[in-house]
C-alpha cells in the first residue's frame, strides 16, 4: 500500500492534515470523503529511498510521448481527467506520475489544462503551455497536442542528429589522446636513460617531444590553474546580459558554425511562431513567446525591437527583415502570408523549408569536422610516431657503432 498525504477541510470548518495508507490515490479520497472530510487534497508521499532514486526532471522526449498519448485519448472520445489518470498511472518515471496526479487534482478541482501545466514551467516550456491555452478555447486540443507532439519530436530528432555524428569524432580524439600520453609519459623516457647511459644525444623530434612532456610535467599545477581561472572568468562574464550577448554575437559570426545556428533559430522561431497563430494566438503575443523561446540574446533583442514596430501598426514581415538575422527568403515568405491572410501556412512552409536547410548545413558542419578532428589526431599522433622511430632508429646506430 501507499503512503498519501492530504490536506483537507473537517465538518467543524478546520484544517486537517496527515497521512493515510491506500491501494491508489481514488481510495485514499474515499477513505477520506467517508471520514466527512471535504476539499481533500491527495499527494503521494515518497519515502527516502523513492527520493533517491527517482528522476529530478522530466526528459522533453517523455513530454512529446505524454502529448502524442493525450491527444490520442481525447480524440477517441476519452474525457480529459481520465485520460490524464491512465498515463499517470503508467507512466515508469515517479517524477510524470507525480506531476500528472497534481494535474489531476487540478482538473478535478475545475481547472483547465494549461492552468495545470502553468505550475510546471520546467516540464513545459512557456509557448507549449500558450499554444494550449489557445487550444482550449478553441477546442481544438487533440490536435494541438498531437502538433505540439510532431514539434517536439523533430526538435528530438535535430539534437539526436547532432549527438550521432559527434561520437565517431569524439571517439578518434579520445583514443589518440590516450595513445599520445602513453607513448609520451611511458615509453619516450625509457629511450632518454638509455640514451644518457650511453652518453648519446637523442634525435631532435624525441627531445622536442620529450621538452613538451617535462614542461607539462613539471607546470601542469599551473597549467590547471590558469585553465581553471579562465574558466571562471569566460562563465563569470556569460553570467552578465553583456557577456552573453558578446558571446551569442560571435557564435553568429563564425564560419560555418553561425549559419548553422542562425537557421537553426529561424526554424525555431517560425514553427513556434506558426504553431501558435494557427492556434489563435494573437500575434503579438505569439511573437513575443516565439521570441523567449530563443536561446540566443542576440536575436532576442532584435526581435523585441521588431515586435515593438509591429505594435506600431508596421506587420511583421518588414520589421523581421529590418534585423538582418532573417534570410530574405523568410522574410518574403512571411510577407506573402501577410497579403495573403494566410501567415500561419506561411510560416509553416518557412519552417518547413529552413528545416531541410538546417538539415544540409548540420551534414556540412559535421563533414567538415569529422576530417578536421582526425588531421589534427593524425598528426599529433604521427609526430609522436616520428619521435619514437627516431629514437629506435638511434638506438640501432649506437649498437652498430
Amino acid at each position: 500500500m501507499t503512503r498519501y498525504a492530504y490536506v483537507a477541510v473537517a465538518p467543524d470548518g478546520q484544517v486537517a492534515k496527515g497521512t493515510t495508507k491506500a491501494e491508489s490515490r481514488e481510495d485514499a479520497e474515499l477513505a477520506l470523503y467517508e471520514r466527512e472530510l471535504r476539499d481533500i487534497r491527495v499527494t503521494e508521499k515518497r519515502s527516502v529511498l523513492q527520493l533517491e532514486i527517482t528522476p529530478r526532471r522530466v526528459k522533453r522526449e517523455e513530454v512529446m510521448h505524454l502529448s502524442r498519448q493525450l491527444g490520442a485519448f481525447i480524440k477517441a472520445g476519452m474525457p480529459l481527467i481520465d485520460a490524464v489518470h491512465s498515463l499517470g498511472e503508467e507512466s515508469d518515471n515517479a517524477s510524470v506520475r507525480r506531476m500528472m496526479g497534481e494535474v489531476e487534482h487540478g482538473l478535478r478541482g475545475g481547472e483547465k489544462l494549461s492552468d495545470c501545466f502553468d505550475r510546471h514551467p520546467k516540464i513545459f516550456p512557456e509557448f507549449y503551455r500558450g499554444i494550449l491555452r489557445s487550444a482550449e478555447l478553441s477546442g481544438q486540443l487533440d490536435t494541438v497536442l498531437g502538433q505540439l507532439a510532431r514539434y517536439l519530436e523533430r526538435d528530438l530528432e535535430a539534437r539526436r542528429k547532432v549527438k550521432q555524428a559527434m561520437i565517431y569524432p569524439s571517439i578518434v580524439a579520445i583514443m589518440s589522446l590516450v595513445t599520445v600520453v602513453v607513448l609520451a609519459a611511458f615509453v619516450l623516457p625509457r629511450f632518454k636513460d638509455f640514451f644518457a647511459s650511453l652518453h648519446a644525444t637523442l634525435p631532435l623530434p624525441t627531445r622536442m617531444l620529450l621538452a613538451v612532456t617535462d614542461f607539462f610535467a613539471a607546470w601542469w599545477w599551473a597549467l590547471a590553474g590558469g585553465a581553471a581561472v579562465v574558466a571562471l572568468l569566460i562563465f563569470s562574464v556569460v553570467q552578465t546580459q553583456g557577456g552573453r550577448y558578446l558571446r551569442d554575437r560571435v557564435f553568429l559570426a563564425l564560419p560555418v558554425l553561425g549559419g548553422t545556428i542562425q537557421f537553426a533559430l529561424v526554424e525555431r522561431f517560425c514553427r513556434i511562431l506558426s504553431s501558435m497563430v494557427g492556434a489563435g494566438v494573437q500575434l503579438p503575443e505569439a511573437l513575443r513567446v516565439a521570441t523567449g523561446s530563443l536561446p540566443n540574446l542576440v536575436f532576442r533583442r532584435s526581435l523585441g525591437v521588431a515586435g515593438e514596430a509591429l505594435l506600431e501598426g508596421e506587420g511583421l514581415a518588414r520589421p523581421l527583415a529590418a534585423t538582418k538575422l532573417f534570410p530574405k527568403t523568410a522574410a518574403q515568405m512571411m510577407r506573402v502570408g501577410e497579403e495573403t491572410g494566410t501567415l500561419d501556412t506561411q510560416l509553416e512552409v518557412t519552417a518547413a523549408y529552413y528545416e531541410g536547410e538546417l538539415d544540409y548545413k548540420l551534414k556540412k558542419l559535421i563533414g567538415l569536422f569529422e576530417p578536421l578532428v582526425i588531421v589534427v589526431m593524425g598528426l599529433i599522433v604521427g609526430f609522436v610516431a616520428v619521435a619514437l622511430v627516431s629514437a629506435m632508429y638511434g638506438i640501432f646506430r649506437q649498437v652498430q657503432t
